[in-house]
């Protein structure tokens, strides 16, 4: 049995895939959301709060802790995050579960260099620095993990991100499409589903524990290029895309916290942002999903959700 915290784009599709494989899954959310499954369990727990969350342990052989922060924001990821994976944590190592985390790159300090397995991963201050000290937490905690690093997300059920809602939708609609500061350099994006077929397998190597992997992850695209493998999967005409030069956004960081926080994160996209996942594909014994195929099944749960909810559109 395994649980899964939180119902977002990575915790949603690791509890489809385990349940798919017939294994019993609860999602645990605030909310009580989640796949609808015959082997999936959706029940309403804070997984912060230890009296909530120990009982719904009881039994589980991992947990995958897919929980992210309120917002997009330094503060609230300190104020959320680092409580919050010491009770999952804890938690797991009385019930004797290990626990996966999906991870981000933030935390690599030399970002200019093709990011490996065994990169530095000393990066300080902001929300960059937060996720290194996550990462040094669960180092140290007495519970069995493994963190598994993507780059940044696309795929079904993934809205809010880069190659999500600010390229797919207006694609479909022949819009331009407007990215952060250059449209033509190379950046690691990493399919979800892959991302949660490789947190799936580290759980089940113990081999792999208390370890950090990569996800098995295509060779770069620029943003230009995951825009026309869009396009092309829908069958319509490339888009037009254009730039949002990261000085106006700097400028706009200066009267708007949302802005400031994401101008900390634009180096991703001013220069090559590259992650190498080789090593973890051969010990997981997994290769990335060819882009040509991602796209496509992106695309059409794009057009099944916009049919569906046309306000959307």
């Amino acid at each position: 049995m395994y649980v899964v915290t939180g119902a977002g784009p990575v915790g949603y599709t690791v509890a489809e895939q385990l349940a798919q494989q017939g294994h019993e899954v609860r999602v645990l959310t605030r909310s009580g959301s989640g796949p609808d499954h015959p082997l999936i369990q959706r029940m309403r727990v804070d997984a912060s709060d230890p009296s909530q969350l120990a009982p719904a342990l009881e039994g589980a052989t991992a947990v995958f802790h897919s929980i992210h922060g309120s917002a997009y924001r330094a503060a609230a990821w300190r104020a959320e995050l680092p409580r919050a994976e010491q009770v999952v944590m804890t938690a797991a190592k009385a019930a004797g579960a290990v626990v996966v985390f999906p991870e981000s790159l933030y935390s690599y300090s030399e970002p200019d260099h093709v990011m490996k397995e065994t990169s530095p991963r000393e990066a300080t201050g902001g929300k960059r620095g937060i996720r290194t000290e996550l990462l040094k937490a669960r180092e140290a905690h007495a519970a069995d993990t493994v963190s598994v690093v993507a780059g940044d997300f696309f795929g079904p059920y993934v809205r809010m991100a880069h190659a999500g809602e600010r390229m797919v939708p207006l694609i479909l609609r022949g819009k331009t499409v407007q990215v952060l500061a250059h449209a033509d350099q190379p950046h690691s994006f990493t399919y979800v589903p892959d991302l949660a077929a490789a947190m799936i397998a580290a759980a089940q190597r113990p081999g792999l524990w208390n370890s950090v992997l990569h996800a098995p992850t295509g060779p770069a695209v620029t943003q230009r290029e995951m825009a026309a493998a869009y396009a092309q999967a829908a069958g319509v005409s490339a888009p037009k895309v254009s730039a949002v030069p990261a000085w106006a956004l700097r400028g706009l960081g200066l009267f708007s916290t949302d802005m400031r926080e994401l101008a900390e994160m634009l180096y991703q996209f001013e220069r090559p942002f590259v992650m190498d996942s080789t090593e973890s594909q051969r010990l997981l014994g997994q290769e990335p999903t060819p882009l040509a195929e991602a796209a496509a099944a992106t695309v059409a749960w794009w057009q099944e959700t916009l049919e569906r909810f046309p306000a959307e559109r």
